[in-house]
This record gives C-alpha cells, structure tokens and sequence, in this order.
C-alpha cells in the first residue's frame, strides 16, 4: 500500500520541478510591447519584428517583441503618450509630426527640403548630422532615439500633371494637421486641406481635393493611382521615421540589455532604411509596367526650395532650434 503513494509523491514532486522550470524560462523571458497602425506586411511591423530578433542576439538570453498592428493600440500620436508615460507601448517607429505634443523639434523632420536629396539624408543619418536634433528629442518626450528609420521620398500624387509652378497653382492638395505645413504649400500656390488619412481616396474621387503628397509604397497599396494616377516628382520630402524607446522602461533594464537594445536598434533601423529604398524602387517600377501611374519630372524644384527655405527658418528659430537646423543643412 506504500509503493502507489510513494510513487505518486515522487510524480508529483516532478511535476513540481518541471512546473517550477517552466516558470523560471518564463521569468527569464523578457517581453516588449511594440506598436504600429499598419499589417504585418508593413515595413515598420517587419523592422520591429526584427528589432525583437537582434536585441535576442545581443543580449544572450530570450527577449520577445509583440508587435501590435492595425492600430491595435491607437495612432502613432498614442504611442507616444504611452512611451513618454513608460505604459503599453515600448517601442515604435514615429513620424516627427506625431510627436509634437511632447516635441516641437521632432516635427523638423517632416518639413519640404529639410535635406538637399537622399545623398544629404544619408548622410546625415548616418554620419551622427541628427544627434543634436534627437538629444532634444529625447529630453522633450522622455524617449530614446535608437536610429532613423525610412529614406522614401515624397511626391505630389494628382488627378493631373504638376510639371512647374504654373500647373501647381491653385492645386487642391491634402497635407498633415501642422500649421507650418499649411504656410509652407500655401506659399507654393496649393490649396492645402487637412483630411484624415482614411478619407484620402473618396475626397479625392469626390473632388474635395485633386491629390495629396506622399511616397510611392501608399499610392499602391491605398490604390490613389485608381484616382489620382499623375505622379510630379517634386522630392520635396526625404522620410525620416524614428525608431524610438520609452526611457522609462529603458532606465529599468540591466545595462547589458541597454546596451543590446541600443545595437540592435542600430541595426533594424539600417534594415529598414535597406528595405524602404529598395521596395520604393520596386513599386514605383510595378506600377509604371502596369500603366497604373504616370510619372512627371518637376521643373521649379529650385523654386520649391527657395519658398519653403524663409518658412523653416522661421519655425525653427521660434522654437529654438535654428543651430540645430543649420548644422543639419550645412553637412556635405
């Protein structure tokens, strides 16, 4: 009568030790909270998805990065409430523009002409030109700027050409909220409107606005070549995303896994840069095989430059950035 029960002691006791090591893996486990509003498909849901796999390596031991799309968890304007408040979201890849509650100075980023061409952008993300621009960042809105992310460009996407500043007068175009957005169009000659991102398509099939401006990847997967197929190439825009990291979740981790996060951030942002530049080519290529789009060489770029240059100036001397801003347009 002892053997049963003392056979059912020595299972149990395994039990015990085997639920315990699960639970000591499972402890060891760390998990990060990541957010985007696109699908899986996308290209920041793939980089934080890689972000996840590197910051592994690096660290030695497991780290796992869930990756919540489709705006999950809201808009990339709540993404940095939660990574500035160190809840929900841990690390994201954001447009400057999307975190001007917390940083005016993020916001430089998205501005026309803000980089000469993609040789200047380049060389600024890479050769530390956007250190000061991001140590600012990083004290505004309580994040850690782990690299820059993008490299797209962006063009006017229109029911008709815009070859030179006479065809882009009086040009019906949709922008982001900014107020400096709406000065600097203006002083082109567009007619600027903000319109949420979801309504683009039928504004513009309804004729509320004749295009909007944009990379090349949202013309095809929005398809806006069904309705605005005549692509200017004005280049007024390098896309600068950040990939950033609540410094409230960060400060908490040992320093080894610091610094793992740090080179792996390094690493997926260059991974995504890598995959910006060349699915930009492949899409604008798909679509011009197709027929779906036109495309359109803008010749008043200079012009573009020209107004747009006073307005940068200004916004960035308001908001006391304007060293930062000219050490950025001075790199060569």
């Amino acid at each position: 009568m002892k053997q049963p029960f003392a056979r059912s002691a020595i299972l149990g006791a395994f039990a015990v030790l085997a639920f315990g090591a699960a639970g000591i893996v499972q402890a060891q486990t760390i998990t990060m909270q990541a957010a985007t509003q696109f699908n899986d498909d996308h290209d920041y849901n793939r980089t934080l998805k890689y972000f996840g796999e590197r910051v592994s390596v690096h660290y030695g031991k497991p780290v796992e990065v869930v990756v919540h799309g489709n705006s999950e968890l809201g808009v990339e304007r709540d993404y940095t409430k939660f990574l500035n408040q160190g809840i929900s979201v841990d690390v994201s890849i954001l447009a400057g523009g999307n975190m001007s509650n917390f940083s005016q100075a993020a916001g430089l980023l998205d501005l026309p002409f803000l980089f000469r061409d993609k040789a200047h952008w380049t060389k600024a993300v890479t050769g530390g030109g956007l250190k000061a621009l991001y140590d600012k960042v990083e004290k505004d809105a309580g994040v850690i700027v782990l690299g820059t992310c993008a490299g797209s460009t962006r063009n006017l996407v229109a029911i008709k050409p815009m070859r030179n500043m006479q065809e882009l007068a009086g040009y019906k175009m949709r922008i982001q909220g900014a107020p400096i957005q709406a000065k600097i169009f203006g002083a082109w000659g567009i007619k600027p409107s903000v319109i949420a991102w979801n309504e683009v398509y039928n504004a513009i099939q309804s004729g509320v606005i004749e295009g909007l401006e944009n990379e090349t990847p949202p013309v095809l997967n929005m398809k806006f070549y069904e309705v605005a197929p005549e692509l200017s190439m004005t280049r007024h825009i390098i896309v600068s995303r950040l990939l950033a990291f609540s410094a409230k979740t960060f400060n908490k981790y040992p320093p080894e896994l610091q610094a793992a996060i740090r080179k792996a951030g390094e690493e997926a942002a260059a991974y995504n840069r890598e995959i910006q530049t060349r699915e930009e080519k492949e899409m604008l290529q798909l679509m011009l095989d197709e027929k779906k789009i036109r495309t359109h060489e803008f010749a008043d770029q200079a012009k573009l430059f020209e107004l747009t240059k006073p307005f940068v100036q200004e916004w960035a001397k308001e908001i006391g950035i304007e060293k930062i801003l000219a050490d950025i347009q001075a790199i060569q």
